[in-house]
């Protein structure tokens, strides 16, 4: 059992549940994001990001692995420091796009 830290714009919030699913039911202990600022429009203040941040990054360390939600190759600024977080701190990292690579929203069987 992995524990997986998912990464990616909240612009997808289709993926996000989609791969939680996807990945808890292969027996995985699967960390998300807590907002959908992108996709709901509704974005976190400065101070409130912080935290968001510091608790996606403490996701991270306790992760055995991220999985890059890169749908259609896109990874915002957000993503790319996490990714780099990642690396530094020595996590398997994978990517949505390397292992499915003609995968899109609309291939989602857990949500509409």
């Amino acid at each position: 059992m992995n524990k997986i830290t998912l990464c990616g714009s909240t612009k997808f919030k289709k993926a996000f549940i989609e791969w939680n699913a996807r990945l808890t039911l292969e027996g995985n202990v699967v960390y998300s994001v807590a907002l959908w600022g992108h996709q709901m429009k509704k974005y976190p203040s400065d101070e409130e990001k912080e935290i968001l941040d510091a608790v996606h990054l403490a996701k991270i360390a306790y992760s055995d692995e991220i999985f890059v939600l890169d749908v259609d190759g896109y990874i915002g600024e957000s993503t790319r420091n996490e990714i780099e977080y990642a690396k530094i701190i020595r996590k398997n990292i994978r990517y949505l796009s390397k292992e499915y690579p003609n995968w899109t929203e609309n291939d989602c069987i857990y949500t509409d």
